[in-house]
């Protein structure tokens, strides 16, 4: 199972590839990296000596390419089964695909205004569309924790891939410092505390960006 490898962007900014990448980890698939830094003049370049899509992240098995995070993630659960990267409980895990496919394909506002950058800290007041955006997934966040979270504090009580969608965003609300109510910042400080997670942000950080 080592023949796996990962091709990701910068850690800094690469929203995509942490998501496949926080999902190998709490599969604790053994899997090797290729980092390409991305906002260089070769960038796409080194990008497609890898990916047909010419976009990051790649999980690469054998003979086998998928170019997609969500299908990353998806083939990660499938692949290690035991690892239990959907709820068991068939009303949460169709929940989580849900929440996981609207993180996926929406919130285009907060991805314009709110770029992942590990390494920023600012103050920003949202408005008009990315409020909403905002809004949307607090909400989300408070109906998942309410519904299925009593296991733990992930949304589906232990981590599963719909934390992984959104580990981006957490990183995004730190960056941005976004104010949350007690319930989401307790869930944001669980998604912080995550091993895999920690790992990745130390990594941004040491990042010459």
């Amino acid at each position: 199972m080592a023949d796996l490898t990962l091709v990701i962007g910068t850690k800094t900014y690469s929203s995509w590839s942490l998501r496949p990448w926080l999902a190998l980890h709490l599969a604790q698939a053994p899997f090797r990296e290729i980092l390409i830094r991305l906002r260089q003049p070769d960038t796409l370049a080194e990008i497609r000596r890898h990916s047909p899509s010419g976009r990051v992240p790649l999980l690469i098995d054998g003979t086998l390419r998928i170019w997609d995070s969500l299908a990353i993630c998806e083939y990660a659960a499938e692949r290690f089964p035991a690892a239990g990267l959907w709820p068991e409980d068939s009303a949460a895990r169709a929940t989580a695909r849900a929440v996981s496919a609207e993180m996926h394909a929406g919130f285009a506002a907060l991805r314009r205004d709110l770029s992942m950058d590990c390494q920023l800290r600012t103050r920003l007041t949202p408005e008009g569309e990315t409020e909403a955006d905002i809004d949307r997934i607090t909400t989300l966040w408070r109906d998942c924790r309410d519904r299925f979270g009593a296991g733990g504090p992930f949304l589906f009580g232990r981590p599963t891939i719909a934390d992984c969608m959104y580990a981006p965003v957490v990183s995004r609300f730190v960056s941005y410092d976004i104010a949350l109510d007690p319930a989401c910042a307790a869930y944001r400080d669980a998604v912080l505390a995550l091993p895999a997670m920690q790992a990745w942000l130390a990594a941004a950080a040491a990042e010459t960006v």
